[in-house]
């Protein structure tokens, strides 16, 4: 937990239960600790953690040098997250065309799924890749799991919300980028 969340929990924490001077003490019912917790980045550590773990094994089986973790790119990666939180939306943060970053984004019905879920997912996309035509399946995408193997990409960030609608949205952005058309990607 980021040493900022650490002393707003204990803030919160004090607050909602140490009764101001000459005041009764009112125990928060659970819709406002629902909403207060979803605010706190509880596992943030732990899923940058398996963003990065997951992304390196699937890199492995390609003999692709490992990704670092960038800040930089979590912050923006975060950004985005929380713009969706609201609706969800399966969005890219960038116009299509228009990208400085490479992107992958994912959603899942439910607040259980995890990051390496997500990866998992991208990374199945390689059955439908075709390394002899370079190219996808017709009708199939396999662009997230190019990216992910991507020879030249060296640092990711990436971000795990849980809506309000109660679903998880995921993204990972990728620098340098990948998918440049006609180019292999390891």
């Amino acid at each position: 937990m980021k040493p900022k969340s650490l002393l707003f929990f204990f803030i919160l924490q004090c607050s909602l239960t140490v009764p101001l001077l000459g005041t009764q003490s009112k125990t928060p019912d659970n819709g406002t600790i629902y909403r207060v917790s979803k605010q706190l980045c509880w596992g943030c550590i732990g899923e940058s953690l398996e963003f990065l773990f997951t992304h390196n094994l699937v890199r492995a089986t390609k003999w692709e040098p490992l990704l670092f973790w960038d800040f930089r790119l979590e912050k923006y990666a975060r950004w985005w997250a929380m713009q969706r939180q609201a609706d969800c939306k399966l969005q890219h943060s960038f116009p299509e065309g228009d990208f400085k970053l490479g992107e992958n984004i994912y959603w899942g019905s439910g607040s259980t799924w995890r990051p390496s879920d997500a990866v998992r997912a991208w990374s199945e996309e390689e059955k439908y890749y075709d390394y002899a035509t370079n190219s996808c399946r017709e009708g199939q995408m396999c662009g997230h799991y190019t990216q992910i193997v991507w020879k030249n990409t060296r640092r990711i960030g990436c971000a795990r919300v849980v809506c309000d609608s109660g679903d998880v949205f995921m993204t990972c952005n990728y620098d340098p980028p990948g998918n440049y058309i006609g180019e292999r990607p390891y």
